[in-house]
């Protein structure tokens, strides 16, 4: 069995852990991060809102990471799934799906979310292809385009608001009865927006793009992309739980400034802890959290001295 002790395990290799290694690894602390190498983006063909990089592929923007990571020894990148933690007064330590175990003072949890998209046969050989759920990552490429908006929630009029920001041209179906008032449906109609509340029979498409969506009662509409409401994402690890951090309302777990947790010295930054924060936010949380580690570092290292 692989043991090793280091000053902090980063699990989750997205743009959020990748930043906070960056930065803790300049700052000459040992670190290990894990991640499985299936982000939540993996799906789609293009990232966008990331300064310099627009348009770049998921898995290039994560090469390019990585590739930069080899200029700092004291960072260790390991293609792996962890499955415990565990937590006393003084360490982590962390057991991954190959039997690595790493002890370290500090823990940062940067693994996102994943999607359970809804059960529509057809709908899952367009996602991330011409049907996405961020209307920030691909609205633009999909401007004034017949877009059809799929699913329902409550306050259904504030997504249908902001999707009709990219496309005037816009179909609103629920999958069911809406959850609008009387007020809300005269609104859409006064935008010309359409509502349709029979269920969803199954999605056409070709090579991943969308073509129609075939309803219950027989009707068949032309789209040429659209936005999930809801995909159900999901916490991809519930781990943090078992060491004692709760979910908020949101789903999303419980954390401070700078992604601080109830359990000293464990971070959790990104999706897990926002349920939304893109790429650069993503990025963004995760250099604070590395440059607020760090200080930490520094402080609990100065006061041993004395």
């Amino acid at each position: 069995m692989d043991q090793r002790t280091v000053d902090v395990v980063i699990v989750g290799g997205g743009p959020g852990g990748l930043s906070a290694a960056l930065v803790l690894g300049r700052s000459r602390r040992s670190v290990v991060l894990i991640d499985s190498g299936h982000p939540r983006n993996e799906v789609t063909y293009e990232s966008h809102g990331f300064l310099t990089r627009d348009g770049i592929k998921p898995f290039e923007l994560r090469e390019l990471a990585l590739e930069q990571m080899n200029t700092y020894a004291n960072v260790t990148i390991l293609n792996d799934l962890v499955e415990e933690v565990d937590h006393d007064q003084s360490q982590f330590k962390t057991t991954t799906q190959t039997g690595t175990v790493m002890f370290s003072r500090k823990l940062i949890f940067a693994t996102g979310l994943k999607e359970d998209i809804p059960d529509i046969p057809g709908l899952d050989q367009v996602y991330g292809k011409s049907v996405f759920s961020c209307p920030y990552c691909d609205g633009w490429e999909h401007r004034d385009q017949p877009i059809a908006m799929i699913g329902n929630k409550k306050n259904l009029i504030h997504y249908v608001r902001l999707i009709y920001n990219w496309s005037k041209d816009l179909v609103v179906a629920t999958n069911g009865p809406a959850s609008l008032t009387e007020k809300e449906k005269l609104e859409l109609h006064e935008h010309n927006v359409r509502l349709i509340e029979t269920p969803i029979k199954e999605v056409l498409s070709h090579d991943g793009f969308l073509d129609h969506l075939v309803f219950n009662d027989g009707e068949k509409i032309n789209r040429k992309s659209g936005f999930i409401v809801n995909t159900g994402a999901r916490q991809a690890t519930m781990l943090p739980e078992k060491l004692g951090v709760k979910l908020n309302d949101q789903h999303g777990f419980e954390t401070k400034e700078h992604g601080k947790t109830s359990v000293d010295g464990l971070f959790i930054i990104g999706d897990a802890a926002k349920r939304f924060t893109g790429l650069m936010g993503a990025a963004s949380e995760g250099y604070e959290t590395g440059v607020y580690m760090n200080k930490e570092f520094v402080e609990e290292d100065w006061n041993k001295q004395q």
